[in-house]
């Protein structure tokens, strides 16, 4: 089977031009990452042609022998669809998780993208914290997400409390909360580490000033989070744009009601009383 038309590459192809369409990725912004089934890459095995290995930049020994599927450094989202074969490509990385080689894409030159360590770091921390679910990496730059981290404290309790609060599906969709990340320079390993630690309790990163980090089972679930969190941002944002007061909210009573209900567990540390 040719790599393009792979069911797994073309939902890789469909999530990077949905990200576009979202205006989460201007210019050379975000990145996104598929750690590939052993069947998928069995079924392209034919089209892979190694090349040089090269050093990942940190070590992530639980992904030795594993495939990914990832964007380019300085690639374009909105040219996947248009021009996959130079703005993705697919990576196998050694027998001790150090080194790295390009298989297939990015044809033109290049390399995955700079934010190669954070995006395997978490690849690794989900690997270990839920059994090898988690498959999808997605990085963005949603506007409403950002401008929040320069009015909310930067912790994991106001994210989330706020976001929760902006939309009833939001502690369904994202029960475990929010992590959060100060600023620190992107592409390096320090930044890799910090979300990585985050993403040992939680499916949603944000990097202050810059963006988020969310890993899901599969394309869609991975999508629909960065959704739901960003719709819910722009909420707070609209509200905030009317008042800095809410005259009501959801409350933790209801919290627990709905949690309940749905049957999810929402971590108490998030649900405090905001007005002792």
């Amino acid at each position: 089977m040719k790599v393009l038309d792979a069911e797994f590459v073309q939902s890789f192809m469909r999530t990077a031009n949905d990200g576009w369409l979202q205006g989460w990725h201007e210019r050379n912004g975000g990145n996104l990452s598929y750690r590939i089934k052993p069947e998928e890459i069995e079924a392209v095995r034919e089209e892979l042609s190694p090349a040089e290995w090269r050093p990942i930049g940190t070590e992530v020994p639980a992904l030795a022998k594993e495939y990914f599927l990832i964007t380019g450094s300085g690639k374009y989202f909105r040219n996947v669809t248009l021009r996959p074969e130079d703005s993705f490509c697919i990576i196998e990385l050694d027998d001790k998780g150090e080194n790295y080689r390009i298989c297939w894409g990015l044809v033109n030159g290049g390399r995955p993208t700079s934010e190669l360590p954070a995006h395997l770091m978490n690849h690794e921390a989900k690997f270990l914290a839920n059994g090898g679910k988690h498959r999808v990496i997605y990085h963005a730059h949603p506007a409403n997400t950002i401008a929040l981290t320069f009015v909310l404290p930067l912790t994991d309790e106001a994210f989330t409390r706020e976001l929760w609060e902006m939309a009833t599906e939001c502690p369904v969709v994202f029960p475990d909360g929010i992590g959060v990340v100060p600023w620190m320079v992107p592409g390096g390993r320090e930044i890799a580490v910090a979300t990585s630690e985050l993403m040992k309790s939680y499916d949603v990163a944000i990097w202050a000033h810059h963006g988020i980090f969310c890993s899901g089972a599969d394309f869609d679930l991975t999508f629909g989070l960065m959704h739901t969190v960003e719709k819910s941002a722009e909420i707070l944002v609209k509200v905030l744009s009317m008042t800095p007061h809410k005259r009501q909210t959801i409350e933790p009573e209801g919290f627990r009601q709905l949690a309940k209900d749905f049957g999810v567990n929402l971590p108490e540390k998030f649900l405090y009383d905001k007005h002792a």
